[in-house]
């Protein structure tokens, strides 16, 4: 790994050697947004109350504003929590946008996916939504926009990436796509310092998340961070989840004594992509939201029967026999480790997931025949000179992130999901077609109909359709 002088020595080399453009301002701010005592932690299994005793390392809103020479500006806010909503994403948009000049389509509201941390978006069962500390969460969001906005002064952009193979893997398939892609966004200050450095990357957030289930925690993107900053004094670091729906770090590293190495190497990939970063020449910024229809299927009775009356039966009678075969088959990613989260009782394991069964069945039975059999969802896109960014509001799978990249003609493409919203997992037609804990799980406790094979190429194509927007 280089060290800060060494990066320092890079960057000013860069900035004396003419080899950058002053068309641009920056401006970053933090805030920190660690719930009060009461506040549950989300994702991690069903009505486990888990509410936090101890904090970890606290929690962040950080924010990023990138303006151009004539007028045109977009807007980052990174927050350390699980999941979005569109709620929130408008309570921020709508509180920065009456002051600042920044339109709401160009403020991108990015949540890291924290397992150890509140939810905005709803999980069934899976941690309760505290509505006065979403409240001030997204005041706090915006505030942090808002100063980032103030903050901003003339800076020198610059790009850069590089590839992390070998630490992730694809969970849902064997030898399964995954992108090792880090990208990062730098933002210098007129002499050559660096002010802001934006990373993006692809995996779940659980190296820590089994170590202490109750204590508030950004995981390992909190560390990356910190070793970024650490190693750039001045520097303020955002970490922008990507296309993480099937991807996590290696078993061998969560939870236990080697759980502190994917944040190492993130950051040892990121400072490497920091020093070699390109200028970014080309100049303008635009902004672009939409919103696209995906296809989704009605659950049919007999599938919500079939689960009502098993979990009414367990919960009435309290019998575990052959749990794995029915409602608890795909009811978290690895279930037949689900006890472990209930001190080792699979008796409370079972009625957590009989429980879940019936509140989701009664959810989905009262508008089944009414709902409309599609889902409307936002798409974004922003472009910084020669650089792109699209934002989705899903756990997207990766060979979906993958195939954006592969028809998308230019070089230099951020993948964002969790952001602006949240619509759970959007699963590939492979995985739609197993009928996995993505494709079957996922609409339940975010009370949606499942996806279908066609969803994930409705998705590539408006990703495809909002870039080539913004780039025109």
């Amino acid at each position: 790994m280089k060290t800060g002088k060494e990066i320092f020595r890079t960057l000013r080399f860069a900035a004396m050697n003419g080899r950058t453009n002053s068309n641009w301002a920056a401006g970053v701010a933090r805030w920190r947004i660690t719930p009060p005592p009461g506040v549950e932690l989300a994702g991690l299994g069903y009505y486990l109350n888990r509410t936090w005793e101890r904090v970890r390392d606290d929690l962040n809103a950080t924010a990023l504003v990138i303006s151009d020479d004539v007028g045109g500006a977009v807007a980052f806010v990174a927050l350390d929590l699980m999941y979005n909503d569109t709620a929130f994403t408008r309570a921020v948009r709508e509180q920065v946008y009456t002051q600042t000049n920044l339109r709401p389509e160009a403020i991108c509201v990015n949540f890291s996916h924290s397992h150890n941390a509140p939810t905005a978006g709803l999980i069934l069962g899976g941690g309760e939504r505290d509505e006065n500390y979403l409240a001030f969460a997204a005041k706090t969001a915006a505030t942090t926009v808002v100063e980032a906005w103030r903050n901003r002064r003339p800076a020198q952009l610059f790009v850069g990436k590089g590839e992390l193979a070998g630490m992730t893997f694809n969970r849902t398939r064997e030898n399964g796509p995954m992108d090792t892609r880090v990208n990062v966004l730098r933002a210098d200050t007129l002499d050559g310092k660096p002010l802001a450095v934006a990373v993006n990357f692809h995996s779940h957030c659980t190296a820590h998340m089994e170590v202490d289930l109750r204590a508030v925690s950004r995981d390992w993107p909190g560390e990356v961070v910190g070793q970024i900053e650490a190693a750039l004094p001045g520097v303020t670091t955002l970490y922008l989840q990507g296309t993480a729906g099937d991807v996590n770090f290696r078993r061998e590293f969560n939870g236990t004594e080697r759980r502190f190495e994917p944040a190492r190497a993130v950051t040892r990939t990121s400072l490497d992509a920091i020093a070699k970063a390109r200028p970014i020449e080309a100049t303008g910024v635009g902004a672009v939201a939409r919103r696209i229809i995906l296809p989704t299927r009605r659950w049919t009775r007999e599938e919500i029967m079939r689960e009502r009356e098993e979990g009414l039966h367990r919960l009435k009678t309290g019998d575990t026999s052959g749990w794995l075969d029915g409602v608890a088959r795909v009811c978290v990613n690895q279930p037949e480790r689900l006890p472990l989260r209930y001190g080792g009782d699979v008796a409370k394991a079972v009625a957590a997931v009989a429980r879940f069964a019936v509140e989701w069945t009664d959810a989905i039975l009262s508008d089944l025949e009414s709902r409309e059999e599609t889902l409307l969802t936002e798409i974004q896109a922003f472009r910084i000179g020669d650089v792109f960014f699209c934002a989705n509001e899903a756990e997207l799978f990766t060979s979906l992130g993958l195939e954006v990249r592969r028809q998308w003609p230019h070089a230099d493409l951020f993948m964002l999901g969790y952001a602006n919203g949240s619509i759970g997992y959007l699963p590939d037609a492979y995985d739609v077609a197993r009928g996995s804990y993505a494709a079957l799980q996922s609409p339940k406790f975010t009370g949606q109909f499942p996806f279908t094979t066609e969803s994930g190429g409705a998705m590539v194509n408006g990703l495809l359709t909002t870039l080539e927007s913004v780039r025109s």
